[in-house]
């Protein structure tokens, strides 16, 4: 499987500076809190904090959220695709506030129809917005992104890798087409 570079290091950065620019403009009140969708989107909203607190000139809550029990496309009884569970940290009040929900890529938006669920578990913000750094297209759900940091259009046989330092040793976006899955016998 043969992968094509989208975004090197440096466009990650200025991609997610750029978010962080467009989220302290679309929310004049301060009144944001930022929480990254376990596990790539946890990684990018502790950057992104650093970032909007920069902007800000505030500290903003962060808090990152587990979604494996509120995915409606895992199923329970087969075991080899169980998700790893973590934990989720939100230690902030949400009412009041508008949550950013950050993830790595949008694809189908079971994800973040998943994450909006567990978020409303914790409470309920005034308003729920999504940050994602890639947008891939696909949707089977009506969600769309508040900032994107990269529209890239694939094909449904390609596969879309976030890579962050913090988990891969390196920051990358990358695209791979997906090897042709055998029927059985």
């Amino acid at each position: 499987m043969e992968e094509k570079v989208v975004l090197d290091r440096d466009d990650l950065r200025r991609k997610l500076v750029r978010i962080a620019h467009e989220i302290v403009e679309g929310n004049p009140s301060g009144d944001v809190a930022l929480v990254g969708i376990h596990t790539r989107g946890a990684v990018l909203a502790r950057r992104l904090h650093a970032l909007v607190s920069e902007l800000a000139g505030s500290e903003v809550p962060l808090g990152d959220l587990d979604i494996s029990f509120y995915r409606d496309d895992v199923d329970a009884r087969d075991p080899g695709r169980q998700p790893v569970v973590h934990a989720s940290h939100l230690d902030f009040e949400l009412e009041g506030r508008t949550v950013v929900l950050v993830d790595d890529v949008l694809y189908t938006g079971r994800t973040a129809r998943a994450a909006i669920d567990a978020l409303f578990d914790y409470g309920r913000p005034d308003r729920v917005q999504l940050a994602v750094l890639v947008d891939r297209g696909h949707r089977e759900l009506p969600i769309r992104p508040d900032y994107v940091g990269l529209n890239l259009p694939t094909s449904r046989l390609e596969r879309v890798y976030v890579r962050v330092e913090e988990r891969d040793e390196v920051d990358e976006v990358a695209i791979a087409r997906e090897a042709p899955v055998e029927a059985a016998p």
